[in-house]
């Protein structure tokens, strides 16, 4: 079974950088999609960034928020997903998670992933 647990939240100045890393303890999820989402105080879960692997190929998708600060990535095992965040802004304050879906659509849609990590905070100071 899948059991996704992230690390690597904490306070941060804007415009520095943080590393989230999110582990498959179950050691299952290789041939899952993975995805990073985020949810602010009173606000929705929103897309971050997801990763898939179709025909020996990699897929990276980004909010358009994120694109050109944060990349997702994955270690050769496929067991611990990597989402590198710089150029850190007050509105990147959220709790993270990580999800894990064997769909390779639509990425960008919460209600597609199977599997949620417990979230770790982020917390960006001005």
């Amino acid at each position: 079974q899948v059991q996704l647990v992230e690390s690597g939240g904490g306070l941060v100045q804007a415009g520095g950088s943080l590393r989230l890393s999110c582990t498959d303890s179950g050691r299952t999820s290789s041939d899952y999609a993975m995805g990073w989402f985020r949810q602010a105080p009173g606000k929705e879960r929103e897309f971050v960034a997801a990763i898939s692997w179709n025909g020996g190929r990699t897929y990276y998708y980004y909010a358009d928020s994120v694109k050109g600060r944060f990349t997702i990535s994955r270690d050769n095992a496929k067991i611990t997903v990597y989402l590198q965040m710089n150029s850190l802004k007050p509105e990147d304050t959220a709790v993270y998670y990580c999800a894990a879906t064997l769909s390779l659509f639509n990425l960008g849609s919460r209600l597609n992933y199977d599997y949620w990590g417990q979230g770790t905070q982020v917390t960006v100071s001005s």
